[in-house]
């Protein structure tokens, strides 16, 4: 089902929005070489701006264009990312759905907090959960995991930045063409272009710090 696809996608998205990877130390280290020093300077205070969130609470608008859709598809909804743990998407229109994006993968549930049972997890899955772990590691101030797995831009300052992230994994590049971000204080908007041409765009409101999760997100995140 191409949106259920598409949302797996996104959600890495803020993405978003983590089946890991091996470490590419080597590579991270000539991708931080090759981008210039005001790039570089400029991410890491990004990052470690961010990074003062254990979490975050936000309201979404995502809106996809697909290649085999006359017009775009618009959904809005919440969501919550919690950098210890991952994230909880939740569609409230135009229907109503939930995903739960961890290490383990992507997984939909019910109004129960069950899992939604499926043949196999959504196709992207994979893709989707690497990019959700380099994104929460890029939020705990860990840039090696964003060096080894993109090519990155960034322009503009702290408090008013932009950031173009390129592929430069095989694998990865396999799914996803590109990330584009915008954002201050919290993460703005989220482009999402895949490698088949869709785009899918996110834009984040009252986006809120927090420190712990509640019980029923620490339930659908999987504590223990």
């Amino acid at each position: 089902m191409v949106t259920l696809k598409l949302h797996a996608y996104v959600f890495a998205a803020a993405s978003a929005l983590t089946l890991s990877m091996p470490s590419l130390p080597a590579r991270a280290a000539g991708a931080q070489q090759a981008a210039s020093a005001s790039d570089t300077q400029l991410v890491q205070q990004i990052a470690g701006h961010l990074a003062q969130a254990k979490g975050i609470r936000a309201q979404f608008t995502q809106t996809q264009t697909l290649s085999a859709m006359n017009r775009p598809l618009v959904s809005t909804g919440s969501l919550v990312f919690f950098r210890e743990r991952g994230v909880i998407w939740q569609i409230d229109t135009p229907y109503k759905a939930t995903y739960v994006i961890t290490d383990a993968g992507v997984t939909q549930v019910d109004a129960n907090g069950k899992p939604v049972t499926a043949n196999r997890q959504p196709q992207g899955a994979r893709g989707v959960a690497q990019v959700s772990k380099m994104m929460r590691a890029m939020l705990g101030g860990d840039l090696s995991a964003l060096y080894s797995q993109f090519d990155v831009k960034a322009e503009g300052t702290p408090a008013q930045w932009r950031m173009q992230l390129n592929p430069n994994q095989p694998q990865l590049a396999q799914s996803i063409k590109g990330l584009q971000m915008e954002g201050g204080d919290y993460l703005k908007t989220l482009r999402i272009t895949l490698a088949n041409g869709d785009v899918t765009q996110i834009g984040f409101a009252n986006s809120k710090a927090i420190d712990a999760l509640d019980p029923a997100d620490l339930t659908l995140l999987g504590a223990k």
